[in-house]
């Protein structure tokens, strides 16, 4: 009967233990980096994954830009030499366009990119 209550006991405290591991490690959020410079941003195709919290990091090179995500109601300023950061809730699968909306040059409005959901 002792032997029976210490294994029960042990199996439920590593039970327990890998839960806790696998519920931390599901509350961190995933970091996905891009860069921008005039008209570019790059990667310009993002791929992030479905469900799960993620941080964009967005760092600029060259002059202020603006980092906007229209549908998710989601912007940001880019200042060159600061990492700006936005935080993403666990999304569905699908297609978010991203682009800049502070008028940055000739070519401004074709600078935008889009995060694949998957």
């Amino acid at each position: 009967m002792t032997t029976r209550r210490a294994f029960l006991r042990g199996s439920f405290a590593a039970l327990s233990a890998g839960a806790l591991t696998t519920l931390v490690a599901a509350a961190e959020p995933k970091v996905v980096r891009i860069s921008a410079r005039r008209f570019v941003y790059t990667p310009a195709t993002v791929p992030i994954p479905a469900g799960q919290a993620v941080v964009l990091e967005i760092t600029v090179s060259d002059v202020v830009m603006g980092f906007n995500l229209p549908d998710l109601k989601l912007r940001t300023d880019l200042v060159p030499g600061q990492t700006a950061r936005i935080n993403l809730p666990p999304l569905p699968p699908g297609e978010v366009v991203f682009l800049c909306d502070v008028f940055c040059g000739s070519g401004h409005e074709d600078m935008s990119g889009v995060l694949k959901v998957g």
